[in-house]
């Protein structure tokens, strides 16, 4: 009975401490498209506002890199040394150099840091999610994946409201510091333009939840048999090598693209190509080197290997359509949402329009594992990417320049059903992603799932300069550019709808 008890309280505590380090991964994320526009104003004075757009782009596609080599990253560390060591590292990670974007002076600083705070954000979603699925078992395990959605998105929501509030009480929080002793020329630095900086160093406070973890939240009795039977003594540090080159790659690419590179055209995209066939290889090499040392032991047979590397690389294009959806279009709501007031407006659209989007996505992802337990995972995921492109296009092409004293009624309701609708998917994988892999390899197998996905999204980001160029005419205005290029990119989902058939059904199937 006191074990049986026991037991429950640590998979309550693993469930409480997974779910509030997705709230907080969740608010990293939406950090920067938040605070990116008044950011760039300050680190990028004078600038014109395309070199704006191309560091913004920049510095999510760094983001976007960083997540990916950290979900291998850290799921290798998961599987090595277990669920909980390896994600108190990753939320260490995420908050404190976050954190530490408060503090930059250029806008390459901001995306180093960024990039360092992405390798945490990346590990610790495949590591959360692998450690309450292994706990829990198969118990609630739809309802387990909508909370793991909504966690990231309700932390999405709190950027939003944090700024919002700040910014219509700056005054008392002004005085709250003065309180504190801080000297009125540090608390202008703190809370110049949107408090942009005060809300990077309040993203520190994540790692507090540490504390909680290592005393209450037990490891993976999963993870632990597969320790005892050998499983773990598999995976090699030198392994690792490969995972390093995939990063330099990526970040290549990224660099090709960037406004610091002045090739552009057909070098740049031979070096994507060539790059993301060097990534692919170096983020899938742990894995291999694992599975042909199992294989060498008698644990596993070729079958199996085969299986697992085919999961591998369906469950990355799946997820990079779902990223790519998001973060090259419905992540740059808020930003172009609030080029349609009038110029020199003051209402706050950014921190509506993410309240808005966030709100949705919160509903939705709670929902979303629910109907995949009903309609199987092939045909919900199916009809997740018809509605998200749906929803996508209305946003961008139903919502215009408006001259009046408040926010349309219709530009929220439209950032709802798109927040909510495109990140549906963030409550789909969380219970499908787990059923790909077994035990040994499921935290590495989520990582690179879910997280190359990220690097996808990147190239396609980074393209969004490119394609707003070829809309740029006389008669098109900025704003309507924009959202040609992201009705364009929202076409991604026509190609989820195809993989999708090509991945196994797991309905009703147990974690193997």
């Amino acid at each position: 009975m006191t074990q049986s008890k026991s037991s429950s309280r640590g998979a309550v505590a693993a469930l409480i401490a997974a779910f509030l380090g997705w709230l907080f991964d969740g608010f990293e994320m939406g950090l920067f498209p938040l605070i990116g526009k008044p950011a760039l104003q300050d680190l990028l004075p004078g600038a014109p506002a395309k070199e704006h757009v191309d560091w913004f782009t920049v510095i999510i596609a760094v983001f976007l890199v960083g997540a990916a080599t950290g979900g291998v990253l850290f799921g290798w560390l998961g599987d090595k040394l277990g669920r909980v060591k390896a994600m108190t590292l990753a939320i260490f990670t995420y908050a404190i150099f976050s954190g530490l974007c408060a503090f930059v002076t250029e806008a390459w600083h901001f995306a180093g840091l960024r990039f360092v705070a992405s390798l945490g954000m990346g590990g610790e979603w495949a590591l959360g999610v692998a450690l309450v699925n292994e706990i829990w078992g198969g118990k609630n395990r739809a309802w387990i994946a909508g909370m793991i959605g909504a966690a990231s998105n309700i932390g999405f929501l709190l950027t939003g409201l944090i700024s919002w509030q700040l910014n219509a009480s700056l005054e008392v929080v002004t005085g709250w510091i003065h309180a504190m002793g801080l000297s009125p020329e540090n608390t202008e630095y703190l809370l110049h333009n949107r408090a942009w900086r005060f809300i990077a160093v309040s993203s520190a406070l994540p790692a507090l939840i540490n504390f909680f973890i290592l005393v209450f939240v037990p490891e993976s009795h999963k993870w632990e048999e597969e320790k005892k039977s050998g499983g773990t003594s598999h995976w090699a540090t030198m392994d690792l090598v490969g995972v390093l080159i995939a990063c330099l790659s990526a970040l290549m690419i990224i660099y090709v693209w960037s406004p610091m590179c002045a090739w552009g055209g057909w070098i740049a995209t031979i070096v994507t190509v060539a790059g993301l066939a060097v990534a692919l290889w170096g983020y899938l090499h742990p894995v291999r080197q694992y599975m042909s040392r199992s294989m060498a032991a008698g644990s596993t047979d070729a079958a199996e290997h085969g299986s697992i590397m085919r999961n591998l690389l369906v469950g990355a294009s799946l997820a990079a359509v779902a990223l790519l959806g998001t973060w090259g279009s419905a992540q740059q709501a808020a930003r172009w949402a609030s080029d349609l007031a009038p110029k020199g407006s003051s209402l706050p659209i950014i921190d509506y329009v993410v309240i808005a989007t966030a709100l949705g996505a919160i509903l939705v992802t709670l929902i979303t594992p629910l109907v995949a337990d009903k309609l199987g995972r092939r045909v919900t995921y199916t009809l997740l990417c018809v509605t998200s492109l749906a929803a996508s296009l209305a946003f961008f092409r139903v919502n215009v320049p408006f001259t009046g004293e408040s926010i349309p009624t219709s530009l929220l309701l439209s950032a709802f059903l798109l927040g909510g609708i495109t990140a549906s998917f963030y409550g789909f994988f969380p219970l499908y992603f787990p059923e790909l892999f077994p035990t040994s390899v499921r935290a590495t197998g989520q990582g690179f799932c879910f997280n190359f996905g990220r690097l996808i999204a990147a190239i396609g980001a980074l393209q969004l300069g490119n394609l707003m160029g070829l809309f740029t005419k006389d008669a098109i205005t900025p704003v309507q550019a924009a959202a040609n290029a992201y009705s364009i990119l929202t076409c991604v989902y026509l190609v989820g709808m195809v993989v999708i058939w090509f991945a196994p059904e797991t309905k009703g199937k147990a974690l193997q």
